[in-house]
Formats: structure tokens, C-alpha cells, sequence
């Protein structure tokens, strides 16, 4: 393996072969900022740790979990309506573009994109961005099963891949952002993403988003309250990353999952309940945390949209919706959108 440092960017960039390669930043610059947001997000009266870093190796393989549970019905959803739309998919992209993925945690959802383009390209190109190490993992399964398959990985924030993809060539992108990720953002950083997204974006580039839809309250309740308890363990393993990264004494024992469907919000809000008044610290984010029993640690949120918001969020942040496909129950969406060129961004 060979290192060589991206002057421009601060990264490293890792050789595996002729057909696997990836950029990382430097681990200090990853864990400066981990350590430093903790400190922030956990120093006020509203407690909350960003769900980004749910997804260390761990987290990642219980996402993975996760996803094959009954309940949990987002993943399943958007693996038929990918199926159903691998026959449009030809009418937008052809040989001329490659594929980018943010948060490639799984490659599943890839397969059926790449088996869209395995029809035109030769060889096949795939770009996954995602901060998780199991990036490198699942990109060696694909590998073993498209032989004419070539990865350049990022292993960094979706921001930092896209600010370093803007840079890197001038081929056309598909990016993908698949699983309702984008339900996690706030509205008014879910617009700022999408604005930035677009900023990276050539005028050929297209851009397709999962979306999960607003639905009864007990379908999305059970989603996030598996029996399992899969996703209670997924929940609390963000405070075994912060114990093993930032030097952290939380005691999981003293913590409970608690998920809620926030109707009048129209989303899903996933927290940390603490069963104990306790003192935590975090030596590397030089924080002494104090809580009450049943205070809360926001670690979640997942909007819900309808089909007339997501037509206006696209809008407002300067896309061209070509198409929208849905599955049969209406309980997710899949919009392919192109960067509009008389956007003006206010």
C-alpha cells in the first residue's frame, strides 16, 4: 500500500491495486472535529450527538442489521422501487457518466445501479463516499462479483467527499443518496446540504434522493422500536464510540433507547434516555457531563415528507425534477433531479 498526501485537500491517498484506491483525511483532522463537537453538542440544556457518528465500524454493521428487520420498512421499500426503475434509469445516464454514492454503508441498493450501467460502461466506475471504514469492505465484495468494476473510495463526511469530488475531474456524476438519509438534517440544514450538493454538481450531473413519506404513526413508530432490540443496541453503540475514541466513561447500563414519531414536526426522533442522575467524562473533548435520571440525549431525527414538499424542497435549492418513482403503497419515494441552471441562490 502507498501513501501520497493530497496537497489540496489534506488527504492520503491509499493504493489497494489497479482497481481499488481511496482518499482518506488525516485521522487528527477526523478526530479534532469529533472530539470538539461532542463538547459542544453535549455542553447545553438540549443534549444531542450528531447521528453521523453513529456509523463507525460497528454502528455500520448494526445499520446493517437494522435493515433486514420486519419492522424497519424504508430499506426492503427501496430495494423494489430501485428494481422498478432500473429500466427508466437507461433514459438518463449513459456511458459518459460514473457513479457516486454518499454513504455507501451497503451495497445492495448499488448493485442494482451498477447492473444499469454494466449495460453501456467499460469499465465500470464507482465513487463511495462514506466516514465509516466498512466502506473499504464492502467495496472489496464488489470487486469479487464485477470484474470490470473500478473504486476510488473517500472515507470522510459526505461535505468534505463532495468539496473533494468538485475537484477531481470533469466526467458526469450520478449521485446517489439513498436509505432517507437526508431525513436526519434539520430543514434548514437539509436545504443548505441540497445547495451544497448542487454547488458540486456540473451541468450534466444528475442527483437521485430516497425519501421517506409521511405514513400512519404506527408503522413508523414500530420501525424505529424493533423487538430485537437491534436498533436500541445501534442507538447505544454511539457511546461506546465516544468511550473508545474521546476517552469517555459512560456506562451503557445506564442508558435506554426511546424513539418517538413527532407528528406535528412529521418525524421520527430518536434519543438517549438516562435512567440515573450521573457524571460522565469525556477526557479528549474536556468535558464533564452532568445528568438527571430521564433526561434526554438527542441522537435522531428522521422527517417524513409528502410529494408536494419534496417538489418544493427541490426546488428551492436550485434541481429539476425528471422523475419520481414510488412503491406501491405509497411509503417511499426515489426523485432523479438535474442541477437547474437559472437557479439563483439567495
Amino acid at each position: 500500500m502507498s501513501n501520497i498526501i493530497q496537497k489540496n485537500h489534506d488527504y492520503k491517498k491509499f493504493v489497494i491495486d489497479s482497481r481499488l484506491r481511496y482518499f482518506k483525511p488525516h485521522a487528527t483532522k477526523i478526530e479534532k472535529t469529533f472530539a470538539e463537537e461532542i463538547s459542544s453538542s453535549l455542553n447545553g440544556d438540549s443534549k444531542y450527538i450528531d447521528p453521523k457518528f453513529f456509523y463507525d465500524k460497528k454502528g455500520s454493521e448494526l445499520f446493517e442489521k437494522i435493515c433486514l428487520l420486519s419492522e424497519y420498512y424504508p430499506t426492503r421499500t427501496e430495494i423494489s422501487i430501485l428494481e422498478q426503475l432500473q429500466s427508466d434509469l437507461s433514459d438518463y445516464v449513459d456511458d459518459s457518466f460514473r457513479l457516486v454514492e454518499l454513504g455507501s454503508g451497503s451495497s445492495t441498493k448499488t448493485r442494482l445501479i451498477l447492473d444499469v450501467f454494466k449495460k453501456f460502461q467499460m469499465p465500470l466506475e464507482y465513487f463511495p463516499i462514506d466516514i465509516s471504514e466498512i466502506l473499504t469492505e464492502s467495496s472489496e465484495q464488489l470487486l469479487s462479483d464485477y470484474h470490470n468494476l473500478h473504486i476510488t473510495g473517500i472515507i470522510d463526511t459526505y461535505e468534505g467527499g463532495l468539496e473533494f469530488l468538485k475537484n477531481y475531474d470533469s466526467k458526469k456524476n450520478l449521485i446517489l443518496f439513498l436509505g432517507s438519509s437526508f431525513g436526519n438534517f434539520t430543514p434548514d440544514d437539509g436545504a443548505a446540504f441540497l445547495k451544497k450538493i448542487r454547488s458540486t454538481m456540473k451541468s450534466g450531473d444528475l442527483f437521485l434522493i430516497g425519501l421517506d413519506l409521511v405514513k400512519d404513526s404506527s408503522v413508523l413508530e414500530s420501525a424505529y422500536n424493533d423487538l430485537e432490540g437491534v436498533t436500541a443496541q445501534f442507538n447505544l453503540n454511539v457511546l461506546s464510540r465516544i468511550n473508545d475514541e474521546l476517552d469517555a466513561d459512560f456506562s451503557l447500563k445506564n442508558f435506554s433507547h426511546y424513539a418517538i414519531y413527532n407528528e406535528k414536526k412529521q418525524r421520527v426522533e430518536m434519543y438517549l434516555k438516562s435512567l440515573v442522575n450521573q457524571s460522565v467524562i469525556v477526557s479528549k473533548s474536556n468535558l464533564l457531563l452532568n445528568l438527571e435520571k430521564n433526561e434526554l440525549i438527542h441522537t435522531e431525527h428522521s422527517h417524513k415528507f409528502t410529494l408536494s414538499q419534496i417538489s418544493e424542497l427541490l426546488g428551492s435549492t436550485g434541481f429539476q425534477i425528471k422523475q419520481t418513482w414510488l412503491d406501491d403503497n405509497k411509503h417511499f419515494s426515489l426523485t432523479l433531479a438535474s442541477k437547474s441552471m437559472s437557479f439563483k441562490s439567495v
